[in-house]
């Protein structure tokens, strides 16, 4: 049997990863925006992993998704004013809006913001 541990994603630019995820809230280290790899502890043993497209390139045959995303992350925000102020923050720094924040009918504050790849990432809090 085997326990899922860790989600992985492949980065075109490392740095501007790295400073996308922080902006949410992520604890990564100094000197992370220089590394082909980086794995961020997110709590309860799971990683966030890191990797360049130079990277995954070197011991697999990748390529991106065509299409569309095939998934997305999500970040729980303290309260709903938290994902209208983090949802600014995030396209203030100048990262795309997917979806700016709305009521939700299952009873959340909702956005989703693209990361630097263009991958989902949802922001939400109860209301």
């Amino acid at each position: 049997m085997a326990t899922l541990d860790a989600f992985g994603l492949v980065c075109e630019d490392m740095a501007e990863s790295v400073r996308f995820y922080r902006l949410l809230g992520l604890d990564i280290a100094d000197g992370a925006e220089s590394e082909q790899h980086v794995d961020i502890e997110l709590g309860g043993g799971v990683r966030l992993m890191l990797d360049t497209v130079e990277l995954i390139e070197s011991f697999s045959k990748w390529e991106p998704v065509a299409g569309g995303h095939r998934m997305s992350l999500a970040f729980r925000c303290v309260d709903p004013a938290g994902v209208d102020r983090t949802h600014a923050a995030v396209v203030d720094a100048g990262y795309t809006s997917l979806a700016a924040p709305f009521d939700a009918f299952w009873g959340q504050r909702y956005a989703t913001v693209a990361d630097p790849d263009g991958n989902p990432v949802d922001l939400y809090a109860t209301l």
